[in-house]
């Protein structure tokens, strides 16, 4: 996400960075390069224009010509304003109510009834909640076992009445359902709609009035740009929504929803979504996005998903092993998985500080640990306990085992004793600070 912005962004700002000499003539040249940038982001035009100019306001105000390091502090009030135009704060989702009730509303096709239970998936892993989904949408074709079926997939309550056509009736006998069941949240999806369908927007703006929400969302594809502005802004007249999804954030979007949506309607992104996984739901953190967008990595939120995926018993497994000398390619692979529960490589990248720009551009392969578990499955149970048998005659057998080349488990080789040594330097003092970064 924000790929080609992020790019666009830094080739302006170069220029600027360092101890070189800066000027008004450059620092206002620097700022119709990125105008440019926010522009082809599908950013809209009065806000490119806005947020520029405050750029540029402050920049000459906080005396940036005469500072020691002028580039620095100029990147630093972008990053500023660029917090800023994508909410400031984060906003919290407020749960309060008995039951709380979210109401999500959104696109035909912008992935509402996915979020829908990867929001549910969240309230429950992540709070502690005990969640209903309500199937409200009566129109599309198997949307009701859409719901049913994720609801299953991560063990959440479904209410459904395929028999009702009437969805305020359903929304109002799911939330007396909950108060009898003692459900703590209620999340109703309902059928997607275009602004322009006067009866289904009156009809959720019934629901709205029935169930009383202490929250609606309104789900968008942020890949829809500047047309998702402008159906926000619709949809806000109708139902004065508290907060945003922006779904499909892992897509190839450049950006502009995000940069221009809360400016627009002065309300906050809450979650994206940045995959197809029920889990694939993050929190919207304003700050962290900015610094990715700069190139600056998000080290909060790659800590944050590595304390939720590190298996504490695990951890300790691998300890003992590593200790003992024990360390084999199953222990490899088990790590490795535990990366990939992390999200996707993509994603994960974009968070170490520079690794964006080391890669200039570069495709990032999702697919790359299936050959190395190919590989480690081609192995017989004591080579993957006893990695020095590892001979050239063996290599051959499991590389031909794997439908892959001799190249390939020679990598693999190399990354596992990297790996290992890399274990070794933590044992000791530093392994146990590593273990309280994780939150072990």
């Amino acid at each position: 996400m924000f790929e080609q912005f992020s790019q666009r962004l830094d080739k302006a700002l170069k220029t600027l960075k360092g101890h070189g000499r800066i000027t008004e003539i450059n620092v206002a040249e620097t700022m119709k390069e990125v105008r440019r940038a926010l522009l082809d982001a599908d950013v809209n035009f009065k806000i490119a224009k806005s947020f520029t100019e405050d750029v540029k306001q402050k920049a000459l105000g906080q005396k940036v010509l005469t500072s020691l390091k002028p580039g620095q502090l100029l990147v630093k009030i972008v990053q500023d304003e660029l917090t800023s135009l994508l909410g400031g704060q984060n906003a919290a989702l407020s749960v309060t109510g008995k039951p709380a009730v979210i109401l999500m509303s959104g696109l035909q096709g912008s992935g509402k009834t996915t979020c829908t239970a990867k929001l549910a998936k969240h309230l429950k892993t992540k709070q502690a909640k005990k969640v209903l989904l309500v199937a409200c949408d009566v129109y599309r074709p198997a949307a009701i076992e859409q719901l049913q079926v994720l609801g299953e997939q991560i063990d959440v309550a479904v209410f459904a009445q395929p028999e009702n056509n009437n969805p305020v009736e359903i929304a109002k006998n799911a939330l007396q359902y909950a108060k009898t069941h003692q459900f703590n949240v209620v999340i109703i999806d309902t059928a997607g709609r275009l602004a322009i369908d006067e009866t289904l927007m009156q009809e959720i703006d019934n629901i709205h009035k029935a169930v009383r929400p202490s929250e609606t969302l309104f789900v968008v594809d942020a890949m829809m740009g500047q047309d998702a502005v402008n159906t926000a802004k619709a949809f806000h007249d109708l139902l004065q929504f508290d907060g945003i999804v922006l779904t499909k954030m892992d897509g190839d979007t450049r950006g502009g929803a995000a940069l221009s949506i809360k400016s627009v309607v002065n309300k906050p992104i809450k979650f994206i979504g940045t995959g197809e996984k029920v889990d694939a739901l993050d929190v919207f953190y304003p700050n962290r996005m900015a610094e990715r967008i700069l190139g600056m990595g998000d080290v909060v939120t790659l800590v944050e998903r590595a304390q939720e995926q590190v298996d504490e018993e695990e951890a300790k497994r691998i300890h003992r092993k590593i200790s003992k000398n024990q360390f084999g390619y199953d222990d490899f692979l088990s790590q490795l998985k535990q990366v990939q529960r992390m999200g996707s490589m993509k994603d994960l990248v974009g968070m170490i500080p520079g690794a964006s720009k080391a890669l200039n551009g570069a495709e990032v392969d999702e697919d790359a640990f299936k050959g190395v578990e190919a590989l480690i499955q081609s192995m017989t149970p004591k080579e993957r306990q006893q990695p020095k048998l590892l001979n050239h005659s063996r290599k051959k057998r499991i590389a031909k085992g794997a439908g892959l080349q001799m190249d390939d488990i020679n990598k693999l080789v190399k990354q596992f004793e990297q790996m290992s040594k890399m274990m070794k330097m933590m044992q000791g003092g530093k392994s146990s600070k590593l273990m309280q970064m994780f939150g072990k």
